[in-house]
């Protein structure tokens, strides 16, 4: 790579998708972006330490489970407004220790499935949007090289294969980096979503577990 693409190519090699400190430790999926380590899939033993699920029954078939299931893993309710919802949710147990506690272990594999349900969405989307990334990345590379070829050439005889418009070319140039750098930072937020479910499903495993 010449001087010229280097410089022109430079901040957008330089971000964090593509190389850098960020990058220093291999990962073994290479379609995973993220600085944040990937996990694959999460199993309900590593939040869940209360009664066994399976023996507890079909979330879905347990209507008042299924809805405060969904409601609490929902990120639209805030944590503070969880322990009153399952507090009320136990009430109606009165002295039944046993059913309540497999209705509570019921409606935690609800919040598992939901929130364990969109982190594996979000983490292929991670990828796909990865993928689409490095096309763009090695677009810019073709575009920014033709630019250098132009701008190198000692003679128009020499650049008969490029674009005769070479403002155009740079435009175009211009404006996909431009996305791409708008798209790295966006996928900056999106790799901290699969680490802020996991940490939403660990805390209201807690304030579930802690009403057993």
């Amino acid at each position: 790579m010449n001087v010229l693409l280097t410089r022109i190519l430079g901040p957008v090699l330089g971000l964090a998708f593509l190389s850098g400190p960020a990058l220093a430790q291999p990962k073994p999926d290479p379609n995973w972006p993220c600085v944040q380590r990937k996990v694959a899939t999460l199993s309900a033993g590593q939040f869940w330490t209360g009664p066994d699920v399976a023996a507890a029954g079909d979330w879905g078939s347990d209507n008042d489970a299924a809805v405060l299931a969904q409601k609490i893993a929902s990120r639209r309710t805030d944590l503070s407004q969880v322990g009153p919802l399952l507090d009320t949710f136990v009430e109606k147990f009165g002295s039944d220790k046993d059913a309540k506690d497999k209705a509570l272990t019921r409606v935690f594999a609800g919040v598992f499935e939901v929130l364990n349900g969109e982190r594996d969405k979000v983490v292929s989307g991670i990828a796909r949007y990865a993928q689409g990334q490095r096309r763009m990345a090695e677009r810019i590379r073709d575009e920014a090289d033709k630019i250098s070829q132009v701008k190198d050439a000692p003679s128009a005889s020499d650049a008969t294969e490029l674009p005769k418009d070479q403002s155009e070319l740079e435009t175009k140039f211009a404006w996909d980096r431009r996305i791409f750098q708008e798209r790295s930072q966006s996928l900056t937020y999106v790799c901290e979503v699969p680490q802020l479910l996991e940490q939403r499903l660990g805390e209201l495993a807690r304030l579930i577990q802690a009403r057993l």
